[in-house]
């Protein structure tokens, strides 16, 4: 592995499940945003697996370099340069068929949670998809121990952070236009949630 490029073992590790997750949700779809994309090693994985469609990176400044990093090497075309995205900010005014985001919504305080959900109201074209990966509550009860223990990290780190309630999340979905599809269970405690664009 290039030592320039940022790593994380997460990443890794979860790649393979999660593209067997969404890889049906994303397959008629031509362009997808991905928020948050950390490192770049997501964004250059799905995007050699799923060739019919452009993998739109997006993060704050700070992370761009090492996701142009990731793509220095990528094969392919179906990758854009990264675009820089602050969700609180400037959305980008291209719209896509599909927005995926992972191991965000805990980082990310709720005020920016109600903004992130906002956004892709606003960015997913009708009958959109929006793939969203990482721990979930359901009614204000952690789904583990590990979780619980998680969120208390979270919180010592940010108090606003923290592992959020499906039922919040899900009714800033229905403000904007979001219509839940499913729920799929994933290894060590976390989920996909699925909405739908009306």
């Amino acid at each position: 592995m290039d030592t320039m490029k940022p790593f994380a073992e997460s990443c890794e590790q979860n790649k393979h499940v999660i593209f067997d997750a969404i890889k049906f949700e994303f397959s008629e779809h031509k362009d997808i945003l991905e928020i948050g994309s950390g490192t770049g090693q997501h964004a250059v994985f799905f995007a050699a697996q799923l060739p019919h469609l452009s993998w739109q990176p997006s993060e704050q400044d700070e992370n761009i370099s090492g996701i142009t990093e990731w793509l220095k090497d990528y094969p392919h075309d179906n990758i854009p340069h990264p675009i820089s995205l602050d969700v609180t900010k400037k959305w980008p005014k291209k719209t896509f068929d599909g927005v995926f985001s992972a191991n965000t919504a805990h980082i990310m305080g709720w005020e920016e949670v109600k903004y992130l959900f906002k956004g892709v109201g606003n960015t997913l074209n009708p009958n959109g998809t929006f793939c969203l990966y990482g721990p979930f509550n359901h009614n204000q009860q952690f789904t583990s121990e590990s979780n619980a223990r998680f969120d208390q990290w979270l919180k010592q780190q940010n108090p606003v952070r923290g592992i959020r309630d499906f039922e919040d999340l899900n009714n800033l979905a229905r403000e904007n236009n979001l219509i839940f599809k499913k729920e799929i269970e994933m290894p060590h405690n976390n989920k996909i949630l699925i909405w739908k664009k009306e």
